[in-house]
């Protein structure tokens, strides 16, 4: 059955279609639309002229929609979680996962429409502020242009619409093109839950028509988007004076310091490593191993990857299965074969069966190829020795991202100082860099990106700030 567009309140036929395929088996799933550009005109403009409604809807309505929304979600989880993992080749448990957080994530939002707040300001601090009073408030910014990555179809698309909505704003919402389907069900039960008409469109699509119609349309006040660095640099430049906030992911590392009880850290780092095939924007890409625990480390990391499951998304018991396109499995293989080339050894993995690529530990990698300086993006993780915490933390800061970072370590002293010279947006201390609760302020610096999520956080970055003075004299 083919899907719909979904503009002002209605399913709305498209006059172009693609197919959508299974990242697994390669077969269709269904008829997805790709929109024109009058198609996005028209979401645009019904967003545009519901933001009046949306501005003057009283904060525990608008909470009200998003716990409307989670009691939905609660209902249909198994569902959504199906779609997820049938669209994204997530693995159904991973997948169930992401759906409990998305939950968490609107329920978040529904709290926090509730105290969305301003401050009082004392004006007779300053010579001639007598007499005065002055007080602000933070007011919707109008139409939300956001973007959504494949990796957490769901979830990320909640980071957008969950404070847009509880804000007072509109949405225009362009998912990415290998997962609309979820997005599509939440506009569905959206509407179920009371927003009004024009609140959210989505429109699926080409970036070359759809993302740049919304990034440079006038009516639009803000973009939010997550994705790689290439798109995210030409939003940027398309913008013009629109706020934006970019999360451009990472090549996110963690340092084993001496000292550390290895058991007790290799199931959470091999899951920050692997889970959903790596697809993960803070994924454990890289590890700095003390030299007098490496050996260890390292055999006991790669034992626990060698039990890893690979298959059908939909087994439960699968922990890996397909990445997003065939294109990538073979972009992963190109890059492993460069850093063997380059002298890295591969411990395990380093080869595909079908689009799955098997979970894949490499050692002694030279810090200049791809598999270390960009972001992989798939089951890959180098493991490099280093002597001293020193030496990992300038490893970890040589890079073009910071996102996130961990290290463990016993020592509290070297875990101050790694939280004060880490370049990363979050320093995460005995843990994984993988680590995120929804509601945490969470961006990089540098080409991770600018802005922050976190549901008060984005709501900051999506209302404008308003001075009100009052002059009694």
């Amino acid at each position: 059955m083919k899907k719909q567009l979904f503009i002002n309140g209605e399913w709305i036929n498209s006059q172009n279609y693609t197919t959508l395929v299974s990242p697994y088996t390669g077969e269709p799933i269904t008829e997805i639309p790709a929109a024109t550009a009058e198609e996005v005109d028209r979401a645009i403009e019904a967003a545009y002229q519901a933001r009046g409604i949306m501005a003057k809807m009283p904060a525990h309505q608008r909470a009200n929609i998003l716990e409307n929304l989670c009691r939905l979600l609660e209902q249909r989880s198994d569902e959504a979680a199906r779609i997820i993992a049938l669209e994204a080749a997530k693995p159904i448990t991973t997948a169930k996962a992401e759906v409990a957080r998305t939950i968490q994530t609107y329920k978040f939002a529904a709290e926090e429409a509730k105290r969305i707040h301003g401050e009082t300001l004392p004006l007779d601090a300053a010579p001639g502020g007598e007499g005065r009073v002055a007080y602000t408030v933070r007011e919707p910014i109008g139409v939300v242009g956001a973007i959504t990555p494949f990796n957490f179809p769901m979830n990320l698309v909640a980071h957008k619409l969950g404070p847009a909505i509880a804000s007072g704003n509109t949405i225009v919402l362009k998912p990415a093109t290998q997962t609309p389907l979820s997005a599509f069900f939440v506009a569905e039960l959206l509407q179920e839950a009371g927003l009004p008409a024009g609140a959210l469109n989505v429109v699926t699509g080409s970036g070359g028509v759809v993302g740049d119609r919304i990034v440079t349309d006038e009516r639009v006040s803000k973009i939010t988007f997550t994705g790689s660095p290439a798109v995210g640099i030409g939003i940027r430049n398309k913008a013009g004076l629109k706020r934006v906030t970019l999360e451009l992911g990472s090549n996110a590392a963690v340092i084993v310091d001496k000292g550390v009880n290895i058991d007790k850290i290799i199931s959470r780092c091999v899951t920050g490593a692997f889970a959903f095939q790596g697809q993960v924007c803070i994924s454990l890409q890289r590890a700095y191993v003390h030299e007098e625990i490496y050996d260890e480390f390292v055999e006991k990391f790669v034992a626990a990857t060698e039990r890893l499951k690979a298959g059908d998304p939909l087994d439960p018991a699968t922990d890996v299965s397909a990445l997003i396109t065939p294109g990538d499995v073979q972009r992963s293989l190109d890059w492993i074969a460069e850093a063997k080339q380059n002298g890295a050894k591969v411990a395990t993995g380093g080869t595909a069966q079908g689009n799955i690529l098997l979970p894949t530990v490499l050692l002694d990698v030279d810090p200049a190829v791809k598999v270390s300086c960009q972001e992989v993006f798939a089951p890959i993780v180098l493991i490099n020795k280093v002597k001293t915490v020193d030496e990992a933390i300038e490893q970890v800061n040589d890079s073009r991202y910071g996102l996130q970072a961990g290290i463990y370590t016993e020592n509290v002293h070297t875990a101050f100082d790694a939280a004060e010279r880490l370049h990363v947006g979050g320093v995460m201390i005995n843990d994984i860099p993988t680590f995120r609760v929804d509601h945490m302020p969470y961006g990089g610096v540098k080409e991770s990106g600018f802005g922050r999520e976190g549901l008060k956080y984005a709501i900051e970055e999506m209302t404008e700030l308003k001075l009100v003075v009052f002059n009694r004299n």
